[in-house]
């Protein structure tokens, strides 16, 4: 056997050793996923003290496990060999990226792993309590905590980035927050263009239908109905009640999507879960084989916002979507659509109306929303906001940015659980999705025939089977916007986004070249 027969046997083993740790890794990594879930869902409120210990157990035996330094031998002795640069596509992107991911989590501490878990298994439950009783007093002391661990944790991770990049990239690889900003100035100012339009028109839907009463036992069997039509496959996932909606993913074939429930407004659970069946299709979309590993791993989060954000929006809220689905809303509701049609629902989704709450914020604002706390939560890492003057800064910038001033913290600074969990810049991931979403679907409508006629008559399989041909299947081999300009073969531009929201809202509000 030659020498080089040898070698090339050598690598491919050490690589192989190299996935089943990081596979090992995954596994402990997805309990703790489970007991996240079990915490927002099941868990009953006097546990909360012993999930800490138990969370920040996993935590730091996950984080052990990551920073091996038997797993930290192997990944230098691959990424200095011909299998980084000349092996196949999915084994070169493997190597690139555990080897970052390692050098990352190395690079932080055990106590600082630790105290991050326990402290954000606390201050979620004391947001919860905090939120219910609109008390910031009671959420203040959490959050500067949480803050001075996240300051310490992008310094850690990457000391070299500037510390809200640092965070970032734990959300969005490679993304620097000074190309987000320019980014988000043009958004914005092409956004309140279109607001002040419709604002300004004597002509708006009517969004009254959505406010009569819907039984929440009837809306819990409708939305299964819709998440499956679209996709979302039951055998591998499930659908539970929580207080701020999200999805989990716990394994290869468990996939776990959250909703709340409104009596008297339908689209709180309804687009909730569109949004989260949206995050678990792809879930359920990426590579079974490489489960574990990059190739089988979500892009980015913005990546995974652009599949919510596209089901939610530029499918849930289309007319034709409804030609499909108001025969089912109105099997489901009776009497409260005993005198509407397709048309008139559809239409009462398209009203735009600023407001205080961004998870029921209409398309149009929605973005003005996430932009508001991208600058607010930047400005708290870098020092310039202290956590004790966020109140202020917040209902300022909401009088400023949407015209209303939140009349207590439940409806402004206390509303988004993001920062009692620890997502700090995680944020941002939202609108890039909606320019990601926009820009996807106009690509998918281009390329697949008829395709509005297929989602009237409840024929979605194409549409997600291009999904997951276009952004699935690639797992985290390209960053968001390489992955984004291939799968639509254009540049990365908000012009996408803008121009969607122009075509679908301007014609609900009479304005003419928008439509």
């Amino acid at each position: 056997m030659s020498s080089t027969t040898t070698t090339r046997q050598s690598l491919e083993e050490i690589f192989a050793a190299a996935c089943s740790h990081a596979r090992k890794a995954a596994v402990l990594a997805s309990v703790e996923s489970l007991l996240g879930w079990d915490e927002r869902t099941m868990m009953p409120p006097q546990a909360a003290t012993y999930r800490a210990e138990q969370a920040a157990a996993l935590a730091l035996l996950v984080h052990q496990h990551r920073t091996d330094p038997v797993q930290a031998e192997r990944l230098a002795q691959l990424t200095e060999s011909s299998l980084a640069t000349a092996g196949p596509p999915h084994t070169q992107a493997t190597i690139r990226l555990l080897s970052r991911d390692h050098a990352k989590q190395a690079r932080l501490p055990p106590r600082l792993v630790e105290a991050l878990a326990k402290t954000c298994v606390g201050a979620q439950q004391a947001w919860a309590a905090a939120r219910a009783a609109s008390s910031w007093p009671d959420m203040q002391p959490w959050l500067e905590k949480i803050f001075a661990l996240k300051r310490e944790q992008g310094q850690c991770q990457l000391p070299d980035r500037d510390p809200y990049d640092a965070l970032m990239d734990d959300y969005e690889p490679g993304a620097h927050w000074p190309a987000v900003a320019a980014r988000f100035d043009s958004l914005r100012g092409q956004i309140v263009s279109l607001l002040q339009a419709c604002m300004g028109s004597s002509r708006r839907p009517d969004p009254s239908l959505l406010a009569r009463r819907f039984p929440i036992d009837a809306q819990q069997r409708f939305v299964r109905n819709v998440a499956a039509g679209i996709g979302f496959d039951f055998k591998r996932g499930r659908l539970d009640t929580t207080d701020h909606p999200f999805c989990s993913t716990a394994g290869p074939d468990d996939c776990r999507i959250t909703t709340r429930w409104d009596e008297c407004f339908l689209p709180t659970a309804l687009f909730g879960v569109l949004h989260e069946a949206g995050h678990g299709l792809y879930e359920q979309g990426l590579s079974r084989e490489w489960y574990g590993l990059p190739p089988g791993e979500a892009a980015s989060l913005g990546v995974h916002e652009s599949q919510s954000r596209l089901w939610e929006n530029m499918v849930g809220r289309s007319p034709e979507f409804w030609e499909w689905c108001f025969p089912l809303a109105q099997q489901a509701f009776p009497t409260a659509l005993a005198d509407a049609d397709a048309v008139a629902m559809q239409q009462s989704l398209m009203a735009v109306q600023p407001s205080l709450i961004r998870v029921e914020a209409d398309e149009v604002t929605y973005n003005l929303h996430v932009m508001l706390r991208f600058d607010l939560e930047r400005a708290m890492v870098l020092g310039e906001l202290r956590v004790a003057d966020l109140p202020d800064a917040w209902n300022q910038r909401y009088e400023t940015d949407l015209g209303h001033r939140p009349p207590s913290a439940a409806d402004g600074v206390l509303q988004d659980i993001h920062w009692s969990a620890g997502l700090v810049g995680y944020f941002p991931t939202y609108a890039l999705g909606n320019m990601f979403a926009a820009q996807l679907m106009a690509a998918a409508e281009r390329t697949i025939p008829r395709l509005d006629r297929q989602i009237a008559k409840g024929s979605f399989g194409e549409l997600l089977e291009w999904l997951r041909h276009s952004v699935h299947s690639r797992g985290r081999l390209l960053e968001s916007e390489p992955l984004v300009e291939e799968a639509t073969d254009t540049p990365v531009s908000e012009h996408w986004l803008v121009e969607s929201l122009r075509r679908r809202y301007g014609p609900g509000y009479g304005l003419k070249g928008l439509g």
